[in-house]
């Protein structure tokens, strides 16, 4: 393959390269260009920090990551923003029920999901640029309800400023939905002050136990869906090309920020894409802390290799559900350990790393990342076939180009199979599986098989290879 360029000193194989996203807004597959040639513009709704995240809602910070790598890599410049919602009736309860203030909740739960992100492989040029916290938005966020009560978009009424569905045309454009149906499947507050059962809380009055800032309408907060849109704005400019989120945020996150928006901006656009993931189900059921079924990716992190999760996470194509079970993870551990003994047994062939065509390919197919997997595991079979030290350089620099996009294969591979152990811990077991090797050549079998027992009540599984035996953790 011809390199046409590097980034970050990466080869890319030669290839016409052509992004494809498939836009919500549009229900079609529509070739991406960003409204500023170099530095295209996406923002990701992020968490609410009351607890620890459950593995659903790391979905989308590792699927859009990888976008995220991609734009850079094309566009050489990318302004990402995912948002920190730090103020919300269930941060304020969690506050109350320990008798703290929030912030006590929010810095803790905020340092948790960085962390837990950062472990999945979250980060570098995976990460947002910009990572906004409503509470130190609250004069924008002001700012944006006056201009909407100002342009007749929204009214004030007993000291909340609600926005009035009626004065948008495009209502329900992004769901293809009309007002009546989403009112059908919300659950919407109808309070005496609102005009319409549909219109939705800009700004409500806040209790002296409860956290408010001072605002024309007396003392109060922002409801979710304002923050959104003047974090965006702050952050990103009136028009964005990329927002995307959960499909469960679609209806009426998502709906209200682009009405609020593009009345608060004179009709502009918002977002030119949207992207939604698809839900993790669990049990056969949707993963969510109302149903009980949820796995905390602050556990899982420390009870399986993260970079396996990462695998699981990708496995599937981000718009569609995917089934999240143990055995999911044990394929990925198994997946990687394949991987990883490929170039184990590369690791003595000095290579540059080259992101292969087929991978760009596959990512361009609207982050098609179950395809780019399967071109992985393609690339390693060649390159445990292969013979000549060229044909095996090659390989293995499109294999770890692959795996780089992704977030894959960029440990060394001791690294990957010591899970974690120390280097000493390692030694130990090195000196155990000699020492049994040993035993069997001098027919002392009942050593060996004792050796044998020792390692595997250890969870150590032996391999026998042409190299010799290998071991790996269970």
């Amino acid at each position: 393959m011809e390199p046409i360029g590097r980034y970050n000193g990466v080869s890319h194989a030669s290839a016409i390269m052509s992004l494809h996203l498939y836009n919500t807004l549009s229900r079609r597959l529509e070739a991406f260009q960003p409204l500023v040639a170099n530095s295209p513009t996406m923002y990701v709704c992020g968490p609410t920090v009351y607890n620890f995240v459950h593995i659903g809602n790391a979905r989308g910070p590792v699927v859009f990551g990888v976008l995220a790598a991609l734009l850079r890599r094309r566009h050489g410049g990318l302004r990402y923003a995912r948002n920190i919602t730090d103020v919300d009736d269930k941060i304020n309860q969690a506050a109350k029920d320990l008798g703290t203030p929030i912030s006590a909740i929010t810095d803790k739960y905020a340092a948790a999901y960085r962390d837990d992100m950062a472990r999945l492989g979250v980060s570098g040029v995976f990460a947002p640029d910009i990572e906004p916290e409503a509470t130190k938005h609250i004069d924008q966020i002001i700012a944006m309800v006056e201009r909407l009560i100002r342009d007749g978009h929204a009214y004030a009424a007993e000291g909340h400023v609600l926005f009035s569905v009626a004065s948008f045309e495009g209502y329900g454009k992004l769901s293809r939905r009309d007002t009546d149906e989403m009112l059908a499947g919300a659950r919407i507050e109808v309070a005496p002050y609102k005009r319409d059962p549909g219109d939705f809380v800009l700004w409500k009055p806040s209790t002296d136990d409860l956290p408010g800032w001072d605002s024309p309408w007396g003392r109060g907060r922002p409801g979710w869906h304002i923050e959104c849109s003047a974090m965006a704005e702050a952050h990103l400019g009136p028009t964005i090309d990329i927002h995307a989120g959960g499909v469960d945020l679609q209806v009426p996150h998502h709906e209200n920020e682009v009405a609020q928006s593009e009345c608060a901006h004179g009709g502009a656009p918002f977002a030119r894409w949207w992207l939604h993931n698809g839900m993790l189900n669990f049990g056969g059921a949707k993963m969510a802390k109302s149903v009980g079924n949820i796995q905390r990716v602050h556990d899982l992190v420390r009870q399986h290799p993260p970079e396996a999760l990462r695998y699981a996470l990708l496995s599937a194509h981000y718009r569609q559900p995917l089934e999240w079970s143990d055995g999911l993870i044990e394929q990925s551990v198994r997946t990687l350990d394949r991987l990883y003994g490929t170039l184990r047994d590369l690791v003595d062939v000095t290579t540059e790393v080259t992101i292969p065509a087929s991978i760009e390919a596959a990512l361009d197919d609207d982050l098609n990342t179950p395809a780019a997997l399967a071109e992985i595991a393609r690339i390693a079979g060649e390159a445990r076939k292969a013979t000549n030290t060229a044909d095996k350089a090659a390989l293995k620099a499109q294999l770890l180009g692959a795996g780089q996009v992704l977030g894959l294969l960029q440990q060394a591979p001791a690294d990957w199979f010591a899970r974690g152990a120390s280097g000493e811990d390692d030694a130990r077991i090195q000196a155990l599986v000699d020492e049994r090797a040993a035993a069997k050549k001098a027919r002392d079998f009942a050593r060996a098989d004792a050796l044998r027992d020792q390692l595997a009540a250890e969870s150590i599984l032996l391999e026998d290879t042409p190299q010799g035996v290998r071991w790996k953790r269970a």
